[in-house]
């Protein structure tokens, strides 16, 4: 039960600094203004609710997706405080307009939080076209609005105004992403299940409730996992050939508190989830360093232990250990620091001391106990060794390192500058389409590279096929840092020779199936080069409208050509429409695909990557009926581009 000496008053609201122009800069705090950064907001306010869980106060959290497009988050907390603030204002408003202004500056309230930064709950406001908050407490319902951030209600004796009664306590925040920040302002509920589904194997006491009310039908989910993230690691597993069950490691050390959970899966991968407070850390950090390299330390004892790696054998990689393990590392840390207010990465040097102190012990515990379990996960380094070994020999004679020039083809026209930071490479389907770019280019800084229609799709291919593509090899060696998969890395992002890699494909369902197994490629074997943001798609247009008065212009898809129709008689406009890049000549394609001044590109995110994995699997995988159902499943959440 929580102390009542642990009082959460105004006193406990710390301030560090003024709210600054969020607005301007939102990529500053939430990431991104596309989906990514939209959907954040609901975690931003979901997280501060989870505060309140690992405080010992907050039970249930519901999230609902409103009709109006706008998102409420309510917990039964005790209740965001509402009395005076020694600032001269009411704590809930310092809360919600003040960068650096929360409880979780103050020990006593929050022993964990997710970080400190305690920009969330003003970050949201600043970045809404509305916030609507109603907070139960001492007895009565308090409320408090704001519009783009400002507050719109007048206090009363300087306080906020009360509308009611309650016995309850807690807090309800209802939002409206701002159209004028953000470039979609619908949440994906997908990606906010698989968050909030996270969280709650995360938290095993607490219960998480999901409605999605925008469609014709009400979606209701309720998320709540006794087992915690062994619970979490069956899901990750569930379409896998696992080798034993999960294996569950705890313990504490200087105040962090460690929870690790693994198993092993008959494939040759690696799936390794960092958490740091609830938060999920895409970019691992400090606490999963510790925890990969104890285990490798562990693991190579026990194999000289027991005979399986003999004197003079080299020990065992991290890479061979880690093959076909899925882990979920989450530590309870006290004053974590993460690099960028997005928390993408653990900072803290003590999380990977204290990470290897406990996971070492309990790991050694755990294997003294049940050696079948040992013995499988070191037949799994085994294997992963003698095929690494193999692989290398492969690798050197299919990835003979070419000229920066030219591929084995001579077909990579490359660009005149040598600074990556300055270079650009278009993958170009076709060699009608690869003939204009590189005529329509600007040779100075943009590479072309023609390839020969679909390439292989990785996910159904065994990894000498892949090596073996013609294609595949050609975009390995033009982008120069190599690739990685399961069993060994031998990627390099520093080595990359462009900024910005480019799939131009035609406008149509081939070039989006082109695109689908590009992405597929990157994702399973070079994933930096999207999590460094350096993987785009362009836009080419499918119309061109010749009016017979006024300018041309370029329709990029059939909703911009029902506007235009709507806004045009019939007969005073003609229309052209693309069937591929190839059918522009080389100023068409330049003024509308290749010029930084006028083109039009997007730029791949992944916003959930355990969601990502899991997706890629279902639709670019062997097995039809999950395909199906996951078409079938989402195929009202799609949305065109407009």
């Amino acid at each position: 039960m929580p102390r009542k000496s642990d009082t959460y008053d105004a006193a406990s609201i710390s301030v560090l600094e003024g709210l600054e122009a969020v607005r301007k800069r939102p990529g500053m705090y939430i990431g991104s203004t596309s989906r990514k950064g939209l959907n954040h907001l609901i975690y931003e306010i979901v997280d501060n609710a989870v505060d309140e869980h690992l405080a010992g106060y907050c039970t249930h959290i519901r999230v609902t997706l409103e009709k109006d497009g706008s998102c409420t988050v309510e917990d039964d907390g005790r209740g965001i405080p509402v009395d005076m603030h020694e600032k001269g204002v009411p704590a809930e408003r310092l809360v919600f307009t003040t960068l650096h202004a929360g409880g979780k500056f103050d020990n006593s309230v929050y022993k964990t939080s997710g970080g400190l930064h305690g920009v969330g709950s003003s970050v949201v406001n600043a970045l809404s076209a509305y916030l609507d908050i109603r907070i139960s407490r001492d007895g009565s319902i308090h409320h408090d609005r704001y519009e783009k951030g400002e507050p719109v209600l007048p206090l009363e004796n300087g306080l906020l105004p009360k509308i009611g009664k309650t016995k309850q306590t807690g807090t309800t925040v209802n939002f409206l992403p701002d159209a004028e920040i953000f470039e979609k302002t619908r949440f994906s509920a997908t990606e906010v299940k698989s968050r909030l589904h996270e969280t709650a194997y995360l938290n095993p006491k607490l219960t998480i409730l999901f409605e999605d009310l925008r469609g014709d039908e009400p979606q209701r989910e309720e998320y709540c996992e006794p087992e915690g993230i062994v619970g979490y690691i069956r899901d990750l597993n569930r379409n896998a050939q696992v080798l034993h069950e999960p294996v569950l490691l705890k313990g504490e050390s200087e105040g962090i508190r460690v929870e690790a959970a693994f198993q092993f899966v008959n494939e040759f991968r690696e799936n390794v989830l960092g958490f740091c407070n609830n938060i999920f850390n895409a970019e691992g950090g400090t606490h999963l360093t510790g925890f990969k390299t104890i285990f490798t330390s562990v693991m190579n004892n026990y194999a000289r232990e027991l005979g399986v790696l003999k004197e003079k054998d080299p020990n065992f990689t991290g890479a061979d250990i880690r093959t076909g393990m899925t882990a979920v590392v989450s530590i309870k840390h006290p004053a974590p620091r993460f690099e960028g207010q997005t928390k993408t990465k653990l900072d803290n040097p003590d999380a990977s001391r204290v990470c290897s102190k406990v996971i070492g012990e309990q790991l050694v515990l755990f294997f003294d106990r049940n050696l079948e379990t040992l013995k499988t996960v070191l037949s799994c380094a085994e294997k992963a060794a003698k095929i690494r070994k193999t692989e290398e020999k492969a690798k050197t004679n299919l990835l003979t390192k070419q000229k920066y020039s030219f591929d084995s083809n001579g077909k990579l026209a490359n660009c005149e500058k040598k600074d990556p930071a300055l270079c650009e490479i278009f993958i170009v389907e076709g060699d009608s389409a690869g003939g204009s770019a590189k005529t329509a280019r600007d040779r100075n800084y943009q590479a072309i590279l023609p390839i020969r229609g679909k390439i292989l799709n990785v996910e159904k291919a065994t990894i000498d096929k892949v090596l073996a593509n013609a294609e595949i090899k050609t975009m390995i060696n033009a982008f120069g840092c190599g690739f990685s998969e399961g069993y060994g890395n031998d990627f390099d992002i520093t080595k990359l020779r462009y900024d910005k890699i480019v799939i131009m494909a035609d406008a149509d369902v081939d070039g989006a199936h082109i695109s689908t197994l590009l992405l597929t490629l990157f994702y399973r074997f070079m994933p930096e080069l999207i999590y460094e943001g350096h993987v785009y798609i362009a836009m080419p247009p499918l119309y061109k409208v010749m009016p017979k008065k006024g300018a041309e212009e370029y329709l990029y898809d059939d909703k911009a050509l029902e506007r235009y129709r709507r806004k045009h008689k019939p007969g005073s406009f003609t229309l052209q429409r693309y069937k591929g890049l190839g059918e522009m000549d080389a100023d068409q394609l330049w003024e509308t695909t290749l010029n930084p001044e006028t083109r039009r590109m997007k730029k791949v995110e992944i916003e959930d990557a355990r969601l990502a994995s899991s997706v890629t699997e279902v639709l670019m995988g062997s097995e039809v009926p999950p395909r199906k159902a996951f078409i079938y499943e989402h195929a009202r959440d799609a949305e065109l581009d407009i």
